[in-house]
């Protein structure tokens, strides 16, 4: 039987910070516009704890029976890869999470809209397919992160549907500055996907695992990545701008700092190992944006 701390690390709890960073980011606008509900805002983070570990679970057991995860693996090696968790006890996992992601999804669009408001079957609808986005991106006979479409998805669900869908839970309504976060947001989660994707590259392409990063290759694949992180603070000033109440509506802008070193270390790296760190980097500097933002919201 596999250890709590197996379990744990496979679970890759590290990476909620950037999930969670969607759901603020939400709820920073709504708190601008005073339909902040703070029962919605916590349901929401147990859904995204849920859907993420689902993820990182799928990610775990697709990657594994797929062969991806290997000897030649760059990146921390995986609870399959290494035997601490059994194939039979992953999935069986995968299957307990989906039935939570569900429950607390329902509670929360329930809570939001009623269970007989026609948003609740949009909502629903939204739920499922983020649940079959979260397990098909590596399971199933062809998962869509070995077609080079796992940043489509990822712009999908971290970015509009997980900010601008926080935001109408509230009020069932959209506001036009909420596209501009939901950029942000999605084209720095992007951006994760993309070092992540960068980082393995070599190992991937021998595989057949055929992200976006072994499409571009190297040169191009930092290319991409600049363009991703300009796109993010382009839209992130633009919010600050149009909302500016003083000197703490563009402290959100300060995370431009770690993200232009970022991009200067992905142009100088010459070993896929160096990369490793960076995935850190940016999904903080996301964290700290969506803080920062609810910071701005609240003062």
């Amino acid at each position: 039987m596999a250890s709590p701390k197996a379990w744990i690390h496979a679970m890759r709890l590290r990476t909620l910070p950037l999930a969670f960073s969607s759901i603020i980011a939400g709820s920073s606008v709504a708190i601008f516009h005073s339909i902040f509900n703070p029962i919605i805002f916590s349901l929401a983070l147990f859904t995204t704890l849920c859907l993420q570990i689902l993820s990182n679970l799928a990610n775990d057991y697709g990657d594994f029976v797929n062969g991806v995860d290997n000897d030649e693996r760059v990146g921390p090696e995986r609870a399959l890869q290494s035997g601490a968790i059994s194939q039979a006890a992953m999935k069986g996992a995968l299957y307990i999470n989906v039935v939570f992601a569900l429950v607390s999804g329902i509670a929360l669009i329930g809570y939001s809209f009623g269970f007989e408001n026609k948003f609740f079957i949009l909502f629903l609808l939204l739920g499922l397919s983020a649940i079959a986005a979260a397990i098909k991106y590596t399971v199933g006979k062809k998962p869509y992160g070995y077609l080079g479409l796992g940043d489509l998805f990822v712009f999908i669900f971290f970015g509009l549907v997980g900010v601008g869908g926080s935001y109408f839970l509230f009020d069932s309504t959209l506001n036009e500055l909420i596209l501009l976060p939901a950029i942000t947001i999605g084209c720095l989660s992007m951006a994760v996907l993309n070092m992540n994707n960068m980082r393995d590259r070599e190992s991937d392409a021998k595989v057949g695992k055929i992200t976006l990063a072994v499409r571009l290759g190297k040169k191009n694949s930092s290319v991409y990545h600049t363009i991703l992180i300009v796109c993010a603070l382009a839209s992130a000033a633009f919010y600050s701008a149009t909302t500016y109440q003083g000197i703490l509506s563009i402290l959100p802008l300060i995370v431009a700092i770690p993200l232009a070193l970022n991009i200067k270390t992905v142009f100088a790296h010459n070993e896929p190992q160096s990369l490793d760190p960076e995935l850190k980097k940016i999904a903080l500097s996301t964290f700290a944006y969506s803080l920062l933002l609810l910071l701005a919201a609240l003062v």
